[in-house]
């Protein structure tokens, strides 16, 4: 009886020496092409007398709209992921005061970084210099969250975009300069159920070649990975079953 398969089914990636399965959320699409070079042998006449393959190549890529730092860690940097996270403040409200001429941010105390001073009733950026602001420049001071303006500037509406840290929630990936050979490896388990019929491929050894985090104006953040896989110590590439 013909068996069919449907849908993207399950994606899951296990470090290769051990560690917790990672499965692939919000998979929007996977697959596998498997491709080889193929050489061919030429007498006088125009077909080829024999074909042989060389150098053969197993190619995998997935799209997952799960978007997790643990998770690009574990498949393409291999690095280390910490607690806590940077977060963003759009468009925070203040005014100049009068002297010193100085805004604390809302979140001064875990200030991270400035992403600049925008005039809310023109929509122009103010320049950020080191010290001694003159009329539609700014100056911050990064260990306190704290922005001097000039004295001209008393009473202007301003916006404020900047980073801080929050410590007790989400997590943060440092990506580090590693030296060449660097390499997370995995195995990769496809398998899909469709009709009571289970597709199941499995793939021994495998790498990440490409993360790509395409965002949009007007759709979600699908990350893109990609890689190749490549014979285990037993000299063994993985397998492929079906129902039947």
């Amino acid at each position: 009886m013909a068996q069919y398969v449907f849908g993207t089914g399950q994606l899951y990636a296990t470090p290769v020496g051990g560690g917790a399965p990672l499965r692939f959320g919000a998979l929007q699409d996977v697959g596998v092409d498997i491709s080889g070079d193929t050489k061919t042998l030429h007498g006088q006449y125009q077909f080829p007398l024999d074909a042989a393959r060389g150098k053969t190549k197993i190619e995998w890529k997935a799209s997952s709209g799960q978007i997790d730092v643990e998770s690009f860690n574990q498949i393409f940097f291999g690095q280390t992921v910490t607690t806590g996270q940077k977060r963003q403040v759009f468009g925070e409200e203040a005014s100049v005061p009068t002297t010193p001429f100085q805004v604390t941010v809302a979140n001064a105390a875990d200030f991270f970084m400035d992403l600049g001073v925008y005039n809310a009733a023109t929509g122009l950026p103010l320049k950020q210099v080191v010290s001694g602001p003159a009329t539609g420049e700014y100056s911050v001071n990064p260990a306190t969250g704290v922005y001097t303006f000039a004295a001209a500037d008393v009473g202007d509406a301003l916006l404020f975009n900047y980073l801080y840290e929050d410590a007790a929630a989400g997590q943060t990936l440092e990506i580090d300069n590693l030296l060449m050979g660097t390499t997370p490896k995995m195995q990769l388990v496809l398998s899909q159920v469709y009709n009571g019929k289970t597709f199941t491929m499995v793939l021994y050894s495998a790498v990440a070649e490409k993360l790509g985090l395409p965002l949009k104006q007007d759709d979600y953040l699908i990350a893109d990975i990609s890689g190749q896989a490549y014979a285990n110590d037993a000299g063994k590439i993985g397998f492929i079953t079906t129902t039947g």
